[in-house]
């Protein structure tokens, strides 16, 4: 183990010089040139796509690259690829789409949209933690229930929930 220096006895250590970061700061830095590549000076775009389409959009197109005129960083072209016929319906919201990717890189920085037809990546599906089945009670503690298909309705959940398989209930 290092013994401190002779002269700064009871001193504060100094500093470190690579402190503890939050991985957003990082992202520009590792995604920096990939980002560059395609048009994206930052990420931003990219990482809040859900929030400039919203959840339906976000699943059925991606932003492809955003082309700015020789010489200039204000009106460019963002062209997204979109899959299927979401594209008819993103040329009528692309106002909208124009006005959220502006407050997110600035404004004017979008100008106009290119709508390409293609594939669009699927999300990375997420495995559904597994939970532990509940134990199947043979007789569930029902007797309150005075109606009688809502009993035979809580009855069958509770059995489809006893069940082993791990799959969610059957709701009808």
């Amino acid at each position: 183990m290092a013994k401190p220096p002779k002269d700064r006895k009871g001193a504060e250590p100094p500093p470190r010089r690579n402190g503890v970061r939050d991985v957003g700061s990082l992202l520009p830095d590792v995604g920096g040139t990939a980002f560059r590549r395609f048009g994206f000076v930052q990420g931003a775009l990219l990482a809040r796509w859900r929030d400039v389409v919203g959840p339906v959009y976000a699943r059925w197109s991606v932003p492809e690259s955003l082309r700015y005129p020789r010489g200039q960083s204000v009106g460019g072209t963002l062209t997204i690829r979109v899959e299927g016929p979401f594209s008819l319906q993103l040329q009528h919201v692309a106002p909208q789409i124009i006005d959220r990717a502006n407050r997110i890189l600035g404004a004017n920085a979008v100008a106009k949209l290119k709508l390409v037809q293609g594939e669009v990546p699927k999300p990375a599906e997420r495995p559904q933690p597994r939970t532990a089945p509940v134990p199947n009670q043979s007789a569930p503690n029902l007797s309150g229930v005075k109606d009688e298909g809502l009993r035979a309705a809580l009855e069958e959940l509770a059995a489809q929930l006893g069940s082993a398989t791990g799959t969610p209930p059957k709701v009808s």
